[in-house]
């Protein structure tokens, strides 16, 4: 498949499937984070720059009952205008002969942008015909939304079936791509993976899949206190499923046996609920008393992690170190963010992926001083299991290979 950069997009009419997925405040209904459609612009720009349209197709929320006001993509219409710095023209359907019309007249340099594509449950249920009615308007259909590309959907994977030879990924998703393929296949020793988040059961497949490559990956966050316990460790009221007991168990001994160094947090902040604005004290992680819980690393943990991801080449981010959104105990991610970019500067490669990393990255205001900066939550979760993701598959396939086995 041909490089988005090496087409020449003028005169063409691309429909784009877009990662319009952002938050609306709740009484306006306006755009409170823009990061996604920032995301898209270069994508955009590009074709309009070569003499080409665009039609813009994206899903909003999880509307049950067909359109809803509150999900309508009329609301982003205003935040995309001022971005791209011109008027884009908004139909209020994605199918039919009103939206059928207004793609099929748009001029070169013009924007169109689709009404919800969720509004159709032929969306979700990967239905042929409906997206043989999304490739209507288009003579060139490009896939930039990587954080759909884990779903079977009608315009990530099916739409593909119309364009033999006429589409493409657009830049975003070329780049998230190329980054987790670096990280996958040609990382730079040492490779660190820094894993978080609340549970065990949704990052294991991950950690799993890393064992073989990785030499070094860092347990933060809720998911550390069931390592604990499974240790035998007092974790009082801390997060733990009980269920991953073994699981945590089995991991500790298959990072041994395929030499990874496994590091799991040393002492923790806790607090007598899981409030910003409790009692806090530092113990020991595994001596944490009943009554108490573990909501971030401490300093012992927070300058061992530092240590190790300093002395990195390669760096994976994925799941804080605490309940980084009270204000009291956000330092442990704060520091490892922070631990991260020096590592950057020093010439590693870090990649941020998963809404809870990303999002404090964004807190933090360091988007900017890590190499890559992944738009996709369980569409990288899913890539870094090792699984196949439709919405790439579908773009290569008849060219008779598969990228990556993932």
């Amino acid at each position: 498949m041909i490089s988005f950069n090496n087409i020449n997009f003028n005169g063409k009419r691309v429909v784009i499937r877009v990662d319009f997925n952002v938050p609306l405040n709740k009484e306006t209904l306006e755009v409170t984070d823009d990061t996604r459609i920032k995301a898209a612009l270069p994508t955009i720009n590009k074709i309009l720059k070569d003499g080409g349209s665009v039609v813009l197709m994206s899903h909003l929320g999880r509307p049950k009952l067909g359109p809803e006001d509150r999900f309508s993509l009329q609301h982003i219409v205003s935040t995309l205008s001022n971005l791209l710095n011109k008027p884009v023209q908004f139909c209020d359907d994605c199918i039919g002969e009103k939206a059928e019309a207004m793609s099929s007249n748009l001029q070169a340099g013009e924007v169109l942008l689709l009404e919800n594509l969720r509004f159709y449950k032929h969306e979700q249920a990967g239905n042929l015909e409906f997206a043989k009615q999304l490739a209507k308007h288009g003579d060139f259909y490009v896939n930039d939304a990587f954080g759909t590309a884990h779903r079977a959907h009608a315009s990530t994977t099916m739409i593909a079936n119309f364009f033999t030879g006429s589409k493409s990924f657009g830049l975003l998703l070329e780049g998230e791509i190329e980054s987790l393929e670096k990280v996958l296949k040609t990382p730079t020793k040492p490779f660190t993976a820094i894993i978080g988040g609340a549970k065990i059961s949704g990052k294991i497949n991950v950690v799993e899949n890393l064992f073989p490559i990785a030499d070094n990956i860092i347990i933060g966050g809720g998911m550390s206190y069931t390592f604990i316990k499974a240790q035998g460790g007092k974790v009082g009221n801390s997060l733990v499923e009980d269920e991953q007991i073994q699981t945590a168990l089995d991991t500790i001994k298959k990072a041994k046996e395929q030499g990874v160094e496994l590091y799991i947090p040393t002492d923790t902040v806790i607090a007598d609920g899981f409030s910003n604005d409790g009692k806090r004290y530092v113990v020991a992680i595994d001596q944490i008393p009943d009554g108490w819980m573990g909501l971030d690393i401490a300093e012992e943990s927070i300058k061992n992690f530092k240590e190790v991801i300093e002395n990195s080449q390669t760096i994976l981010w994925n799941g804080p170190m605490g309940v980084f959104e009270f204000s009291n105990f956000e330092h442990g991610t704060k520091a490892i963010a922070e631990a991260v970019v020096k590592a950057t500067a020093n010439g590693a490669f870090s990649l941020i992926g998963g809404g809870d990393s990303v999002a404090a990255i964004n807190k933090y205001d360091l988007a900017n001083d890590v190499s890559y900066v992944s738009t996709g939550g369980g569409a990288m979760l899913e890539y870094l299991e090792g699984k196949q993701l439709p919405g790439i598959i579908a773009m290569v396939q008849e060219e008779g290979f598969r990228l990556s086995e993932s």
